[in-house]
């Protein structure tokens, strides 16, 4: 599980109810909850983002709020180490040693592109078939965070709706003084959900999930690269070298002290 997104929506709350508290204390509590107030806010913004997708999409949209809760099965440096690996499989064994090799990878992105090399087929296919995977997969991690960037438009955007709904009943009844102040209150508790939907919730979920996929889609172009220097021939050293140059200098940790390099 990845600490840090549960932990920073923990402290989001703990945050927020300390707030509240500092300001009306805990009896006052109970001014921030309006019940037709959460239903046009929350109602709202769930509807019209029903209404930008298909149902499908939208069921899919909410389970993506889990993700953000899962940590990588495999970091980068160790696909490159496994990479490596399969280079020198390759080249004291020959490209067809690789099926073998192959039936003991989790990772189905990169047994597909092995058995593609195994099987013979052209370099320049191969990168096309891998490429067009790639942006399959993006697609649909961009539809999800597509929904949470509509989610988190919608949630302040319901919010002035209900601002503006109290304030007009408001202004409709001015001839009572004593209930404008709370009326106001009121009015404002929509705005006051539609920020709490979009900051706490789904600006958060969807930065998650556009890191997750720029890291998901990095180990996937060092796989391509890998797999087509693999099937080139090249040196294991060099194939290192190349896939290194996605690193960052700190995590250019060298997988030839994991796998024991070229032997």
């Amino acid at each position: 599980m990845d600490i840090a997104s549960l932990a920073g929506i923990i402290l989001g709350v703990v945050m927020l109810v300390f707030g509240l508290i500092s300001s009306a204390g805990i009896g006052g509590l109970g001014e921030y909850v309006d019940y037709p107030s959460a239903i046009i806010t929350f109602g709202g913004a769930f509807s019209c983002t029903l209404a930008s997708v298909s149902m499908q999409n939208f069921i899919g949209g909410l389970k993506s709020f889990t993700l953000i809760f899962k940590t990588a099965t495999l970091n980068t440096t160790d696909m490159i180490a496994k990479i490596i690996e399969l280079s020198n499989i390759a080249r004291k064994e020959g490209l067809l040693s690789l099926e073998e090799a192959a039936t003991d990878l989790d990772e189905p992105f990169l047994k597909k592109g092995i058995l593609l090399i195994v099987d013979g087929t052209d370099p320049d296919l191969v990168r096309a078939i891998m490429e067009t995977e790639l942006v399959s997969i993006e697609g649909r991690h961009k539809d999800l965070i597509g929904f949470w960037e509509t989610l988190g438009a919608m949630g302040p955007a319901w919010g002035m709706i209900g601002t503006l709904i109290g304030l007009v009943d408001m202004l409709y009844n001015m001839e009572d003084v004593a209930a404008i102040g709370p009326a106001m209150a009121v009015a404002l508790v929509t705005t006051f959900y539609g920020s709490v939907l979009a900051n706490w919730i789904c600006i958060p979920v969807a930065n998650k999930l556009k890191a997750n996929n720029a890291a998901e889609m990095m180990q996937k172009e060092v796989m391509i690269e890998g797999l087509l220097s693999i099937q080139a021939g090249e040196n294991p050293r060099v194939i290192e070298e190349k896939l290194k140059s996605f690193l960052a200098p700190k995590d250019r940790v060298n997988p030839e002290e994991e796998t024991g390099g070229e032997e």
